[in-house]
């Protein structure tokens, strides 16, 4: 009975073991995200399958209308994109996941804060050249190259549409990417526990400073050639030798290459700060990127934070799943290292010093300017003009003038459309489209010619407009040629009192250039970020239980938190894999159970074989008695028996158990190829189990004992 309850728990024990490692594993690739702004896609995920169920009940007699574009569009536009206050809530779970008290404690492994800023590395590859150590970017320049694909358009509508999240959730995350921070421990460790446990360091170390960083080999102490092309061991040449075989679909010799541990050590990385790549030019007035000539590029090379591989690390054969979905991974001292140092640059001074102009284009930013009243665009009016040169102003002042008023325009086209038929204006509509799109006259009569009237003269009266626009403005011009900038600009201050609200709304949608970017924009882009205010926040759970504990605590901190600062997310893991802890949780009952029934049926087993060995000892019983032993003694006596009995079973039990799991791990290796599925019993827990076996023996005799001693000496001594 103890061998069977042993091999049982045993089992259940490697299970158990397996599964928390699963779970753990599983839960380290699939984080708890919660980002700055996000969107509901789990209300939507709902609404689009609720979309495909009938609400109305009928007889299915004929074919009937199932209302579904209205459900999904209107999802759709619900949908609204959210705003998280990361900062309060990072202060929240610093405080939380270290109060003693906390569920945070256990029920975390890592948290990762990310921020909106890129890595700029560069390397030297083995062509002398120095290439920005991106597989991304350097894909990207192959598909155009190849077959004029721009990647980079997939990638920019997935993250502003909001499905960068999504994307993420794939197990080994997104295999073009190159660089990866790695998982940071408590305490200022710069290394997780969990990676120590999930790979296995096979040279070198795990970086310990923040111009360390590590090579990431699969299973196999592979990397694909285009990891190897971004780290600068594999030419341009060799890339485009095997792109241009693939494209050609001909067969290439592929050679077996390697390279030694010490050669990988050996390689140097440069991280280029983001605002170090921008300097002032004084005679446009704005910052130029150096990266855009050979020699700036080569000078902020020269100039950057020198990376040294540390150690070369795989993931360990007992992993299920990993963290680092990267080739490369650097630590959270390096992020931390550019973001402070940053801030010191005189570009990102430069920007902070005047929030409403572009360094990079001298252009103001819009700021919502759609939003803006007459007369608030009007006020914007006349500061930009206060602040131009005597040059400028008299630029202003002529395209100013160029503007025909709106009843001028009227007028022209009014009187112009008057003076023509329909089809006049069909025959020169054809003859003006023709020259523009190179159209033949005979299609284009038959495009024109299906138009109604009320269309054709629309047409018509826009090119009207735009053609008199266009003259108005070149005669203004010509006569205007002959002034001087100073009469130019003594006439614009002359006119400005004049100017009503409207017409300097006008004057501010038509001349007025606005940045094509904005103030928040370019901080990003000069890498000026706030440390407390992290972009994405990464919440790794310890199994799926405890990921509702994390969510549990969420919840709390919105109870507290006012409407604008709660935490809204989507759990992607939790509406995929919801029924994955009901599950785990079954298989461990089912385990249970079958030590409950093992112990049952031990315990009537010894039961059994006391009673019957009370049967067969009746005689014993009766000289026992005869010479003056009292039912207690006779009770002791049995009662002992079955303790001695228990103990010795239980150490039997528990010490072949120990023996037996080694064959059984030996099968369960060889039937499932899971290595770390292993059963093994616990010494506390073999503790237990002999404590266990003398309790049940104990208790299973004490019927029988006193049956024994119950039994009358005459009788018992005349029994054989």
């Amino acid at each position: 009975g103890i061998i069977g309850i042993a091999l049982i728990y045993a089992v259940s024990q490697g299970m158990t073991t397996y599964i928390n490692t699963v779970q753990e594993d599983t839960l380290s690739s699939y984080p708890l995200t919660i980002e700055s702004q996000s969107m509901d896609l789990g209300s939507l995920m709902e609404a689009f399958i609720g979309a495909a169920e009938s609400t109305e009940t009928h007889e299915n007699d004929a074919v009937y209308l199932k209302s579904m574009v209205y459900n999904l569009v209107n999802a759709i536009n619900s949908t609204e994109i959210n705003e998280n206050d990361l900062k309060s809530f990072m202060k929240y779970i610093e405080e939380e996941r270290y109060r003693e008290d906390s569920p945070l404690r256990e029920a975390i492994n890592g948290i990762q804060y990310t921020y909106d800023t890129e890595l700029l590395v560069y390397t030297e590859n083995i062509d002398g050249k120095i290439i920005k150590s991106d597989s991304q970017q350097l894909m990207q320049e192959i598909l155009i190259e190849f077959f004029g694909m721009d990647l980079s358009t997939m990638i920019n509508m997935s993250e502003t549409s909001g499905t960068s999240a999504m994307m993420s959730m794939s197990p080994t995350g997104s295999s073009m990417k190159l660089w990866q921070e790695i998982l940071p421990g408590d305490n200022g460790n710069p290394i997780n526990p969990l990676l120590e446990k999930q790979y296995d360091v096979i040279y070198g170390t795990w970086p310990s400073d923040y111009d360390e960083i590590v090579l990431v080999l699969d299973k196999n102490n592979e990397l694909d050639d285009m990891t190897l092309y971004a780290l600068g061991l594999k030419s341009k040449e060799d890339i485009d030798e095997v792109t241009r075989a693939a494209v050609n679909k001909t067969e290439i010799n592929v050679k077996t290459e390697k390279w030694s541990y010490e050669e990988i050590c050996e390689m140097e990385f440069r991280v280029i700060l983001n605002s170090s790549c921008y300097t002032y030019d004084a005679v446009s007035g704005t910052y130029t990127d150096l990266r855009d000539t050979d020699a700036g590029l080569k000078y902020l090379y020269d100039n950057g934070i020198t990376l040294k591989v540390s150690g070369i690390i795989r993931p360990s054969e007992d992993a299920v799943s990993t963290v680092i979905s990267g080739s490369i991974g650097y630590t959270h001292e390096l992020t931390e290292y550019i973001i402070e140092n940053s801030k010191n640059s005189n570009a990102v001074s430069a920007q902070l010093a005047d929030p409403t102009t572009d360094i990079f284009t001298g252009l103001p930013f819009r700021d919502n300017s759609e939003n803006l009243s007459d007369e608030e665009k009007e006020a914007e009016f006349r500061a930009y003009v206060a602040a131009l040169s005597d040059a400028d102003r008299a630029r202003t002042y002529i395209e100013i003038m160029s503007i025909p008023s709106a009843e001028q325009v009227n007028a022209i086209v009014t009187q112009t459309l008057a003076s023509m038929t329909v089809e006049q204006m069909k025959e020169t509509l054809v003859t003006s489209m023709s020259a523009q799109t190179g159209m033949g006259a005979d299609e284009l009569e038959g495009y024109i010619g299906a138009m109604t009237d009320d269309e054709i003269y629309e047409i018509f009266g826009e090119i009207i407009a735009e053609q008199y626009k266009m003259q108005y403005a070149s005669g203004v011009k010509m006569q205007m040629s002959s002034m001087s900038s100073e009469q130019l600009s003594g006439a614009l201050a002359m006119s400005l009192p004049t100017y009503t609200t409207e017409q300097c709304a006008t004057y501010y949608e038509e001349i007025l250039e606005f940045s094509d970017s904005t103030y928040e924009a370019n901080l990003k882009k000069l890498g000026y970020v706030n440390l407390d205010n992290p972009s994405t926040i990464n919440l790794y759970a310890s199994s799926f239980e405890n990921k509702d504990v994390i969510e549990e605590v969420i919840a709390e901190y919105n109870k507290t938190a006012d409407e604008l600062s709660q935490i809204k997310y989507t759990d992607y893991v939790g509406l995929m894999m919801s029924s994955i802890t009901t599950i785990i949780n079954a298989i461990t009952y089912v385990l249970i159970a079958f030590v409950a029934v093992s112990l049952i049926v031990s315990s009537i087993m010894i039961g059994v074989i006391t009673l019957i060995s009370v049967q067969e000892r009746t005689k014993e019983i009766g000289i026992l008695r005869a010479i003056g032993a009292s039912k207690k003694n006779v009770s002791s006596l049995f009662n002992a028996e079955t303790v001695i009995i228990g103990f010795t079973s239980g150490l039997l039990g528990v010490g072949i158990t120990y023996l037996l799991c080694i064959p059984i791990n030996l099968i369960l290796h060889a039937l499932t190829g899971i290595n770390n599925l292993s059963a093994y019993l616990p010494i506390p827990t073999a503790i237990i189990l002999v404590a266990i076996s003398v309790l049940l023996t104990l208790f299973a005799g004490i019927i029988p004992s006193r049956s024994a001693a119950k039994k009358d000496p005459v009788v018992a001594l005349r029994t054989e």
